[in-house]
């Protein structure tokens, strides 16, 4: 039997692709006859596309529904507003592409490489993104809901008003990323590393970061209202307008942190090291705050509350 109609594809349509998939090899090596592959708008959901060199390709608003592009070759490829739910693309380099406002919701991505990729307006509701590449990736209002990116790798992106509330970001490298207004509420970062990152006016409610590393990170402006932070790395943290109220901060290393205005109120800091009689000063505290000493405070100089026990 025929390959191509055991796979229930329609064998001429599987031929046309193969044409115009050759002509585009020819293109990207520069020989005689090449012509760029444009597939605008095509739908190639049930088409046979694992490991395809789709390098360069043009795919905007393609229909990519449940595709499997197992390993396939999309760096540079223009995916813009292009259809991915459900697909499969593990291991698929996707460097430098444009996925500007594409809908990869419930894709399977793991392991995939995302680097310099171009992500605006872009859905990876529910996606699978287990230890995607994505260093110096720009991400503009993108929606990562509910995602698992346990492991990933986004040191050095760049994100702004991204979504990803409910997201698995455990062991996640975020180190020298730059998140403007994301939202990370309900998010398990555990272990995640934001060392160096500049994180402003970002929403950390109710998250998870129970050993999350903040070393040297910006936070200003970005709430962590109880967030489960126990064991967290803040030493030289910048905190000016950083919201703690009701969090969960036992353990947690302070070390030349900057805590100008600063709220702990009504936050655990049983057992933080690091933190100095100025530093909790010029922080905000009250009566329901849990010193490092295990005192409840205010704070009061003089008082040996910022003496863990």
């Amino acid at each position: 039997m025929d390959r191509a109609k055991s796979l229930g594809i329609d064998p001429s349509r599987a031929y046309q692709l193969r044409q115009v998939l050759e002509a585009h090899l020819a293109w990207l090596e520069k020989r005689p006859g090449g012509v760029r592959a444009d597939l605008t708008g095509a739908s190639l959901g049930d088409l046979k596309l694992e490991r395809a060199n789709l390098r360069h390709v043009i795919l905007k608003r393609a229909s990519l529904l449940e595709a499997n592009l197992s390993g396939a070759d999309l760096s540079g490829a223009v995916l813009e507003g292009a259809d991915l739910r459900e697909a499969s693309l593990p291991g698929a380099d996707l460097t430098a592409a444009d996925l500007s406002s594409a809908n990869l919701s419930h894709c399977w991505l793991a392991e995939a490489c995302l680097a310099e990729a171009s992500l605006q307006f872009t859905s990876f509701n529910h996606a699978n993104l287990r230890n995607v590449r994505m260093p110096e990736a720009k991400l503009h209002e993108c929606d990562f809901l509910g995602a698992a990116l346990t492991g990933a790798g986004l040191h050095h992106v760049s994100a702004f008003e991204t979504n990803f509330s409910d997201a698995n970001l455990e062991d996640a490298l975020l180190y020298h990323a730059r998140l403007d207004r994301c939202r990370f509420i309900g998010a398990n970062a555990s272990r995640a590393n934001f060392s160096s990152a500049r994180v402003q006016y970002c929403d950390f409610r109710n998250a998870l970061l129970t050993g999350a590393k903040f070393q040297g990170a910006d936070l200003s402006g970005s709430s962590f209202s109880r967030a489960l932070m126990g064991g967290c790395d803040l030493r030289e943290a910048r905190m000016s307008g950083a919201d703690f109220t009701g969090a969960t901060l036992s353990n947690a290393l302070f070390g030349e942190a900057q805590t100008f205005t600063a709220d702990f109120r009504n936050a655990n800091l049983q057992g933080a090291r690091g933190l100095t009689a100025i530093q909790l000063s010029q922080a905000r505290t009250d009566d329901r705050t849990i010193l490092p000493s295990g005192r409840s405070g205010p704070f009061v100089k003089g008082s040996g509350g910022e003496k863990p026990r």
